[in-house]
C-alpha cells in the first residue's frame, strides 16, 4: 500500500495541514494517485505515531487551529527505503510516477535501472500486442465483434507506445 508514501512525498514537497493536503490530492496528485480525505487524516495520525511526521507550530495555523504536518528525518528515510525496495511491474505506472515525485523531492534515488526494466517489460508487452494484431486482425474484413476486440487491442497498443515514448523522455533525467 503506497498511500502513506504518497502523503509523505506530498509533505516533503510542502508541509501542509490535513485539509490543504486533501485539496492537493483532489486537484493535482489525485490525477495519478487517489486518496480520500478520511484516508489522508487516518494516515497522518498513523505517521505521527510512527514518528514519520510531526505537527509544527505555525502562528497562522494556530489562529485557525489547523495542524500543519512536516516530514521528520525518519519519514524521509522511509520514503527512500520504499523507493528502493518496492518492486514494480508493467502495470504499476502510477507507483513509478509516485517514486519520481519522491526523486524530485529528496534527490536522486537511483530509479534509472528500474525505468530501464520497466521499458523492457512494456516493450515486450507491446511486441505481444503487435503479434496478436498481426495474427488475429489481419483479415480484410472483420465481424463487428472482431472490430470491437481490435479496438480494445489498439487501445493497449497506443497506451504502450505512449508510455514508452514518455519513458524515453525521462531516461536522460535519470542518467540512463
Amino acid at each position: 500500500m503506497s498511500t502513506p508514501h504518497a502523503i509523505l512525498i506530498a509533505l516533503l514537497e510542502k508541509p501542509s495541514s490535513g485539509y490543504d493536503l486533501a485539496r492537493r490530492f483532489d486537484r493535482a496528485i489525485g490525477y495519478f494517485w487517489q486518496a480520500t480525505h478520511q484516508q489522508i487524516y487516518r494516515e497522518l495520525g498513523r505517521m505521527v505515531e510512527a514518528g514519520w511526521v510531526a505537527v509544527i507550530e505555525d502562528e497562522a495555523a494556530a489562529a485557525s487551529r489547523r495542524k500543519v504536518y512536516c516530514v521528520l528525518p525518519v519519514g524521509r528515510e522511509e520514503v527512500s527505503r520504499w523507493v528502493r525496495e518496492t518492486s514494480l511491474g508493467p502495470d504499476d505506472r502510477n507507483v513509478f510516477l509516485l517514486k519520481l515525485r519522491a526523486d524530485a523531492a529528496i534527490g536522486p534515488l537511483g530509479l534509472g535501472e528500474e525505468l530501464l526494466r520497466l521499458i523492457d517489460e512494456n516493450q515486450a508487452r507491446l511486441d505481444i500486442y503487435r503479434q496478436i494484431e498481426e495474427r488475429d486482425f489481419g483479415a480484410p474484413s472483420l465481424t463487428r465483434a472482431q472490430q470491437v476486440q481490435y479496438a480494445i487491442l489498439k487501445a493497449g497498443i497506443q497506451s504502450q507506445e505512449t508510455w514508452l515514448e514518455w519513458a524515453g523522455d525521462v531516461r536522460p533525467l535519470l542518467g540512463v
